[in-house]
């Protein structure tokens, strides 16, 4: 099954959701803020895009009150994903994990080499 954490105010989640279901595929949607990605999601989202910094909203306004641009080369990779798995709100979204796959952030090709 596939799980896309999402945030429901998000144009970019918006069009990602409609992507897939335009393309009949199912997936379990969770509310990011609410229901954060666990530690082991994290973990094996980490082996799919291969930077740490991928995982990490940094556009968003608890990325820049919590000064992560200068925090978080300083941070160990189990400091950084427990950080992710505690606040939603750093998390970039949408945020899909598939049987063997994983995709942040929403690019159109990218997820399309999925399905």
């Amino acid at each position: 099954m596939i799980k896309v954490y999402s945030y429901e105010k998000c144009s970019t989640c918006k069009k990602a959701l409609t992507w897939l279901r335009d393309r009949g595929v199912k997936a379990e949607v969770l509310p990011i803020v609410e229901t954060p990605p666990s530690l082991s999601e994290l973990e094996l989202m980490l082996k799919h895009v291969g930077d740490l910094k991928k995982l990490f909203n940094t556009s968003g306004e608890l990325y820049r009150e919590l000064k992560m641009s200068e925090k978080l080369p300083a941070m160990s990779t189990q400091e950084a994903l427990a950080l992710l798995a505690k606040h939603g709100k750093l998390v970039k979204r949408p945020f899909l994990l598939g049987d063997n796959f994983g995709c942040v952030g929403f690019k159109e090709d990218e997820w399309a080499k999925n399905f």
